[in-house]
């Protein structure tokens, strides 16, 4: 199924009152699920994770705790979210450079990693300009619906 038309669906569901939804085309199945508020709240708890990731890497625990409320305002930007539940990779193969790297410029349409659903491989692609500011999510690690993935300034 392209790319567009299951984003179309995803938007789809989420707009309406519809929990669930199911599309067969040909051999491809797909079904999408509509969040619970709880499971929102749980995404929204991964970006401090990210943050306590960050912190050990300075040596002292005043620096780290002063650095915390700076980190803050650097994740302002449009937050691209992952359509699908899958495994996030950077780059097409293990030898390939990475798609995007923090500080690259992303125009709407460029590929900004792949995303490995039921042994297919999805092409993720920007949906504003800017510059990438940060990326949310390890090369190899399963990702969630809505989970957020990069953050474009």
């Amino acid at each position: 199924m392209d790319l567009r038309k299951l984003k179309t669906l995803i938007d789809l569901v989420a707009e309406s009152d519809i929990s669930e939804l199911e599309v067969t085309e040909g051999e491809g199945k797909v079904r999408i699920v509509k969040s619970a508020p709880v499971q929102q709240n749980q995404m929204m708890m991964m970006q401090p994770q990210v943050m306590q990731q960050a912190m050990p890497t300075p040596a002292a625990a005043p620096v780290a705790t002063s650095a915390a409320p700076a980190a803050a305002p650097a994740i302002e930007g449009h937050v691209v979210k992952s359509p699908m539940v899958g495994t996030f990779y950077r780059a097409a193969s293990p030898g390939s450079a990475p798609f995007m790297d923090i500080g690259k410029a992303v125009n709407v349409g460029d590929t900004l990693c792949i995303i490995e659903a039921m042994k297919l491989l999805n092409e993720i692609e920007s949906d504003f300009t800017g510059s990438i500011k940060q990326i949310l999510v390890e090369n190899g690690q399963p990702v969630e619906f809505g989970q957020p993935l990069f953050i474009i300034g």
